[in-house]
């Protein structure tokens, strides 16, 4: 199965077919969810993107903000490159501090974490390329909560990932947030598909 790799304005609902159908679809998205989300230590979650949750995010922005067709090419141009484009992962990585002050305090202390993830799997290690529209940790080493992260494979690396029960490391290599997670197999044969 190969996964849809962009967003075309016949995949948009209109207003009032994705009220109607909304509930029903958020549950099947948030069920899809469950299994492209990696916990990475208590602080960290990747959220593995595909076609299918960068279409609901783009849904549910139009049916918040109603801005029609203008505000169609804006959110497409933000959520496009969030979805795999063969050969590649891609997460959304959410640094959760409930404590507004540990927050603050933590995120002042994480600068550059972006640059520390990475995929690990039958000898293979795969660095994070983060997103670069905006810069997410400043010159004092201040970082964003939110980071948009690509893994970038070669074809024998996807042959690799592919195989059923492949042991997979998501790591943080931070030293003020060093973590890693061994993902399920439910979780590396959902983003399988991805590749």
């Amino acid at each position: 199965m190969t996964a849809k790799r962009a967003i075309e304005k016949s995949d948009i609902m209109d207003y009032a077919t994705y009220r109607d159908a909304r509930p029903a679809y958020r549950k099947r998205i948030i069920a899809l969810k469950k299994d492209r989300r990696v916990a990475l230590g208590p602080n960290a979650t990747a959220h593995f993107e595909s076609f299918d949750t960068m279409l609901y995010q783009v849904q549910e922005m139009l049916h918040t903000e109603r801005g029609g067709a203008e505000q169609l090419a804006d959110e497409l141009a933000a959520y496009q490159p969030m979805i795999p484009g063969g050969n590649e992962l891609v997460c959304t990585l959410m640094l959760e501090y409930e404590n507004p002050v540990r927050r603050t305090e933590m995120l002042s202390k994480l600068g550059g974490i972006e640059d520390t993830i990475a995929l690990e799997f039958d000898g293979e290690t795969i660095h994070a390329t983060a997103e670069n529209e905006v810069e997410r940790t400043t010159s004092v080493g201040k970082t964003s909560a939110i980071h948009f992260l690509h893994f970038h494979f070669n074809d024998a690396q996807v042959a690799k990932f592919s195989k059923v029960k492949m042991r997979v490391i998501l790591s943080v290599g931070h030293s003020q947030y060093p973590h890693m997670t061994v993902m399920t197999e439910y979780t590396r044969s959902a983003l399988a598909v991805d590749l």
